[in-house]
This record gives C-alpha cells, sequence and structure tokens, in this order.
C-alpha cells in the first residue's frame, strides 16, 4: 500500500510549482521596492518563544500547536506563525543596532494543527514582512500600502481591507474590565476554554471559533470605543494617510487578531471568492512583543499573507499565474556519434541560458520527435552524421513548421535572440 501525505498537507506537483515561483518572485520584488531585506529563521523554535510571544491564551498556543520533546528532553515546537521567530532573530544578532526602521521578510512554511479546509492547510506557506523601530502611524500606512500594491499586482481586485484599533497597555485594563463584566453575564454560554480566559484575557474570547461564544461576542462592548487619546490619535492619524494614498478600508470593530502580542492597529484584508473563511492577509502593530522577549521596548509592525489562499484567490478571480515552464529546443540524434554531439550541444545552450533537451534513452528518431512535443518544444533539430561532420543544421520551429539554415556554432547566439 502506497503511503500517502498526511492530512491538512498538499504535494505541490511540477505542472503547478510554476504558479508558486511566480507568486514569491512578485512578493519579494515589491518588498525589495518597499525597502525590506529578506530574512531566513528555523523551522522550530523553542516552546516558550511562543508561549509567551504569541500568548498562552491563543487558539494557536492552546490548541493548535506542534510541539514534541527532541532528544535532549527540550521542547520544541514547529512554527505556527513567523513573527515571533523574527523577533527573536532581531534580538539574538543585534539587528536593532542597524538603522532604524528595520524591515525584514521572508517567505516560509508554517504548522498548525486545525480542521482542514478551503484555502487552510495543517502545513501551509506564509509571506510575511515586519518593521522594527517606528511607532510613527505613518509606517501603519506603509505596510498596509505593501499590502494592497501585492494584490493590485497581482491582479486580484475582489479583495477589501477592514481595519481596527485594539488600544494599548494604557486603555485597554479598562477595556478588559468591561469585557469581564459582560461575559460574566453570559457566562454559562462560554466554551470551556473561554471561561478559563474570562480572567487571564478576557480580549481572546472575541476570537473564539466556537458558535455558542462568537453569539455572545456580538454584544461584547467595543474596543474602539474605549481607547485613549494617543491610541484615539494614531487611528485617526492611520485613516487619514490611507484616505490620501487612495487606499479604501471599512473600519471593523470586531477584528482582534488571533495573537496576543497585537496593539493599535489590527488590519486584515478579505476575499469573498474563497468562501466564508475569506482572510488572505491578516496584520497589525505588536509595540511590546520584543520587550516581552526579553529585549528593549521597540515599536513594531507586521503582516503575513497566507501562500495557498493567495493562489486560491487567484483562481477565482481569474488572475494570471504566469507561464508553464517550456523546452526551448530539442536535439534529436541518429546514431551514436551524433547522440555525442548532441548532449554537447544541450550542454552549450543550457549554459547560454536555455532550456535543451537531448535524448537519452537512446529512443528512435520518430519517438524523439514524439517526445519533443509531448515536451512542447519550441524548436527541434536533428544531428545526424552529416550534420556533425559539416557544422550545418536546420532549426525547426515547431508552431508554424518553419525551417531556419544555420550552424552548430551559431545556434545559440540565435536561439538567445528569439
Amino acid at each position: 500500500m502506497i503511503t500517502t501525505a498526511p492530512r491538512g498537507t498538499q504535494d505541490v506537483l511540477p505542472q503547478e510549482s510554476y504558479k508558486w515561483h511566480f507568486i514569491e518572485g512578485k512578493l519579494m520584488d515589491l518588498a525589495r521596492r518597499y525597502g525590506f531585506s529578506e530574512v531566513r529563521t528555523p523551522t522550530f523554535e523553542h516552546t516558550g518563544l511562543f508561549d509567551r510571544g504569541v500568548g498562552d491564551t491563543t487558539d494557536i498556543v492552546q490548541k493548535e500547536m506542534y510541539t514534541f520533546q527532541d532528544k535532549g528532553s527540550r521542547s520544541i515546537t514547529l512554527r505556527p506563525e513567523g513573527t515571533a521567530g523574527v523577533a527573536r532573530c532581531v534580538l539574538e544578532h543585534g539587528l536593532l543596532n542597524n538603522p532604524l526602521p528595520l524591515k525584514l521578510s521572508y517567505l516560509i512554511n508554517c504548522f498548525r494543527y486545525e480542521k482542514p479546509q478551503a484555502g487552510r492547510f495543517r502545513e501551509f506557506r506564509q509571506f510575511g514582512a515586519e518593521v522594527f523601530g517606528s511607532q510613527d502611524p505613518a509606517v501603519d500606512a506603509e505596510v498596509i500600502a505593501l499590502v494592497a500594491d501585492i494584490f493590485t499586482t497581482l491582479g486580484i481586485s475582489d479583495i477589501a481591507l477592514e481595519l481596527n484599533s485594539i488600544g494599548c497597555p494604557n486603555c485597554r485594563p479598562a477595556y478588559h474590565e468591561k469585557l469581564r463584566a459582560y461575559f460574566a453575564q453570559h457566562i454559562d454560554s462560554l466554551c470551556p476554554t473561554c471561561r478559563e480566559r474570562l480572567e487571564k484575557n478576557p480580549l481572546r474570547i472575541l476570537d473564539c471559533k466556537n458558535d455558542s461564544c462568537k453569539e455572545v461576542a456580538k454584544g461584547a462592548p467595543l474596543g474602539i470605543d474605549n481607547l485613549c487619546g494617543e491610541c484615539a490619535d494614531h487611528f485617526a492619524s492611520l485613516k487619514e494617510r490611507l484616505t490620501a494614498m487612495d487606499i479604501p478600508f471599512t473600519v471593523n470593530p470586531q477584528i482582534v487578531r488571533g495573537l496576543d502580542y497585537y496593539t493599535k492597529t489590527v488590519f486584515e484584508f478579505v476575499s469573498t471568492s474563497i468562501g466564508a473563511q475569506g482572510t488572505v492577509c491578516g496584520g497589525g502593530r505588536y509595540d511590546g512583543l520584543l520587550e516581552t522577549l526579553g529585549g528593549p521596548s521597540t515599536p513594531a509592525i507586521g503582516f503575513a499573507v497566507g501562500l495557498q489562499r493567495l493562489l486560491a484567490v487567484m483562481e477565482n478571480d481569474g488572475a494570471s499565474l504566469g507561464e508553464p515552464p517550456a523546452c526551448d529546443i530539442f536535439l534529436a540524434s541518429i546514431g551514436q556519434g551524433a547522440s555525442v554531439e548532441a548532449q554537447k550541444l544541450a550542454l552549450r545552450l543550457r549554459r547560454a541560458g536555455l532550456h535543451a533537451e537531448s535524448d537519452v534513452q537512446g529512443r528512435s528518431l520518430k519517438a524523439q520527435m514524439k517526445y519533443a512535443d509531448k515536451l512542447g518544444a519550441r524548436y527541434t533539430v536533428v544531428l545526424g552524421d552529416d550534420e556533425v561532420k559539416t557544422g550545418q543544421i536546420k532549426l525547426k520551429r515547431m508552431d508554424d513548421g518553419q525551417v531556419e539554415e544555420t550552424t552548430l556554432e551559431a545556434l545559440p547566439a540565435l536561439l538567445c535572440e528569439k
């Protein structure tokens, strides 16, 4: 019996991989234009990083992490998200000593044990970007502009920005007390997990996926109505800047995001083309995260885009996903000497930047030409004893049968011009 891939994972097959290269190339190019440098962090971290960083009252930490003991009896976790690992990297390597703001981007795989559904997997791929060192709302606006440009560049129009502010350590305690008082009146309707959260972090109840908790949360006090003056001014300035940049948005007071490190700005880009679970990108400020991890107090903001969800939206919207790679030329051969020359020529063509193939299975000429057709080769050349001896060859264009005479020596330059 053939072993199958674990539930919630997926294989990217050769006929699909070009789409991933296309998307990832566009994302990294846009990040470069906005001044972001790539960072690469380990696939697994010490579990305590996520307990402290993501928050031990979140669904991710309580229910979804892949955690195990290594051979040294250390608790290790496959990363469920990217920000905590990047923050750890910034502190460990003293990156805050670089000119600020520090801008970092990454492409990573993440792991969460959750129910697989459309566009959601247990192993998934993310593009993320983080900015450290500025508390100005101009940075919030710039980060959101980068995300908006991602969707525009990829040809996605069915997308909407939803925005909220969840306050700071100065105004949040009073808001938490209002939440506790409200949810205490409905404690019998809360799930066991949310009953535990009531005292530790009632804000997390607003993010619960349980239907009963979601129904109760609809009547809860709104964080946006309980902001301090600083947070209210910050949010007003962000909205002003987004309006000035012609980036449309809707204020959604229900957004709290699922991670404890968020402060002030939180946002989501939502699509309706992949069903009810339509959040393609989420992010926000996390001004206290580095301090929580033992570093200096440092304002920061970031976001992550799920690539599986992004790909699903692009396919549903009919957006371009690039073109599958095609063979530039197939070198057919007749006889041992010609086969050696064809392989030698294929090497020259590859080193010139072309996709060249020659027969390596001893096929007949007829079988070779069928194989060239299956490869979708743009051009073919047939090499026999005469072609090897004289160096004169006929280059055939496969789509219309047009034939052009040239030489073995001139072929690489000729093809590079086409």
